[in-house]
């Protein structure tokens, strides 16, 4: 890929953590955790896994990018196209909470859960994660 980011090589902890060098760790598997959230309203919209190639196109689509204080995981504030984040057609990945305070049986509370686009027409019988 033509102007592709090159990544530093991993330094001492102390070039890591107070440097300006851009040295992700990626895991045993190639892999950097990322949050994303809306630029404007700051709400989490999923968590992925990207991959070296994945994290440099990213770079040149986001309107801000920041990396944990040991580079091992990104989170991206993104202006959303098309209206959803999530591979269920809703805007964000995290459309349902957690009842807090209530005994016995926990069940999930769709909140926001309006979908934004259909996945069928988008995804097809692609297999999708978390599937």
């Amino acid at each position: 890929m033509a102007d592709q980011p090159r990544f530093a090589p991993r330094g001492s902890t102390q070039d890591i953590e107070e440097g300006l060098a851009l040295a992700p760790k990626f895991d045993a598997d190639g892999l950097v955790t990322c949050v994303a959230s809306d630029a404007r309203s700051g709400e989490v919209l999923m968590v992925a896994h990207m991959n070296a190639e994945a994290l440099a196109r990213t770079i040149a689509s986001v309107v801000e990018m920041r990396l944990d204080c040991d580079q091992d995981a990104v989170w991206i504030k993104v202006e959303q196209a098309g209206g959803g984040a999530c591979h269920t057609g809703r805007r964000s990945c995290f459309y349902r909470a957690v009842p807090l305070g209530s005994g016995g049986e926990m069940k999930l509370e769709f909140r926001d859960s309006e979908k934004a686009f259909d996945p069928q027409a988008v995804y097809g019988d692609k297999p999708k994660h978390g599937a």
